[in-house]
């Protein structure tokens, strides 16, 4: 019996120790995004429009308070937003509150001050839900191996990993449609109008060359902007 309890309290430990932590999570964001901020900057990409990079903290800013708000974790986090011309990535958000905007992707979509905050609190929603962590542990669950191999690996897997990445796509789906939700809602209780903010999903749609498909793990754009308007809908029959 003692045998049997020493044998249960081990392998107890062993599921502990290769359970992955929100720290963990944040501090190899942390090292992905540094990595990636001293590339853009060694080409001169790093905030390299001041106004546009001006408009992006002015309005992101109310955006993180409200945030820090409604998730406490969130305050003790070291937030950080920069801006880029290039349009590789038209946005994102890694886990801690680190992001990016890309000045093209705004441009492009001709995004107002309310359209781009809808875009902002997206990828903020992204952050405080713990997406990046969720996702990682979805693909442990999905692929048991991933759990005896180096965390660095994982990373990279979830993003060039075709195979994983398929895998993982239904779990993108939900949280794609979760970050528009919850990020309408956190930029609606800092004072936007909603419909102005669901009218970002309007432009996604139309800048679509295939607004009626689902966008590997990105719901449909015109199903986002369907959502979206039925959400801004019951925000403003509620009031505030």
């Amino acid at each position: 019996m003692r045998r049997y309890f020493f044998a249960l309290t081990l392998i107890a430990y062993a599921g502990a120790a290769l359970a992955l932590t929100q720290a963990e999570v944040m501090a190899g964001a942390e090292r992905m995004y540094r990595e990636q901020m001293r590339e853009l900057q060694a080409r001169h990409q790093l905030d390299a429009d001041p106004a546009f990079h001006q408009r992006v903290q002015r309005v992101v800013k109310p955006l993180i308070a409200q945030a820090v708000h409604d998730y406490p974790e969130s305050a003790g986090w070291q937030w950080e937003v920069h801006t880029t011309p290039e349009d590789d990535d038209n946005a994102y958000a890694m886990a801690g509150g680190k992001l990016l905007v890309s000045r093209a992707y705004v441009h492009k979509l001709q995004l107002t001050d309310a359209e781009l905050a809808m875009l902002l609190a997206h990828e903020i929603a992204h952050a405080v839900l713990r997406h990046n962590l969720l996702e990682y542990e979805e693909a442990m669950r999905l692929e048991p191996a991933w759990r005896g191999r180096p965390f660095a690996e994982l990373e990279d897997a979830v993003d060039n990993d075709s195979a994983l990445m398929r895998k993982l796509a239904p779990l993108g789906m939900q949280q794609e449609a979760e970050a528009d939700r919850e990020g309408l809602k956190l930029a609606w209780r800092v004072g936007w109008s909603a419909p102005m903010l669901a009218r970002y999903f309007h432009k996604l749609a139309r800048a679509s060359h295939a607004p009626n498909f689902e966008q590997f793990a990105h719901p449909a754009p015109s199903q986002r902007w369907k959502a979206a308007q039925e959400l801004a809908a019951m925000l403003e029959a509620a009031g505030r």
